[in-house]
């Protein structure tokens, strides 16, 4: 067990105060992940950062979805992928795109499967893909900033997901209905 706190509004760090408020007043209250981030206030409020930054970026929300669900996936981030599929469900992403991404499946169209192939390459060769498979998937329809908002994506995911691995961070209640365990 890790001796890492999990932080409230009321027991937030006084540096943390602010972005425990903002992440309050946003989500109803404080997740779990964000409470063990307060320990360290600019990361927190850069994990919330990249998150809006992502809302606004080029994926539309299903697809930014697929790429979150495949780093998560890849990094075997039990915490995140309960809170993301509660998310996607709460943004009413189809059913079959979230059962697809929680089974490591394909998914119903090949645009999506396009995506996950390409995070995965992302990720699992930290960022030296060939510049063909980058050419090849611009001409399948992404674009540069496509490939862009997948390096933000994979930023966001690490300190989520390496916070949670390190942490052990406790599932909240809100995603418990959604718990994963990887797909044997």
């Amino acid at each position: 067990m890790t001796n890492f706190s999990i932080y409230s509004l009321e027991t937030a760090p006084p540096r943390a105060e602010q972005t425990a408020q903002n992440v309050a007043k946003k989500y109803g209250s404080i997740p779990n992940l964000v409470g063990a981030l307060l320990e360290a206030p600019e990361v927190a409020q850069a994990y919330v950062d990249l998150g809006d930054a992502l809302k606004n970026s080029a994926f539309s929300a299903k697809e930014r979805h697929v790429v979150w669900f495949t780093i998560n996936r890849l990094h075997d981030c039990r915490y995140c992928m309960a809170a993301h599929t509660t998310m996607a469900k709460g943004e009413k992403i189809d059913a079959a795109v979230i059962e697809a991404a929680r089974g490591d499946e394909d998914y119903p169209n090949e645009r999506l499967n396009l995506l996950k192939e390409f995070t995965t390459k992302m990720v699992m060769n930290r960022g030296w893909v060939e510049p063909i498979e980058v050419q090849e998937f611009v001409e399948a329809g992404f674009s540069n900033r496509h490939v862009l908002d997948i390096v933000l994506a994979i930023s966001h995911k690490v300190i989520s997901n390496y916070t949670n691995h390190l942490v052990e961070t406790p599932l909240d209640d809100r995603f418990s209905a959604n718990r994963w365990s990887p797909p044997e």
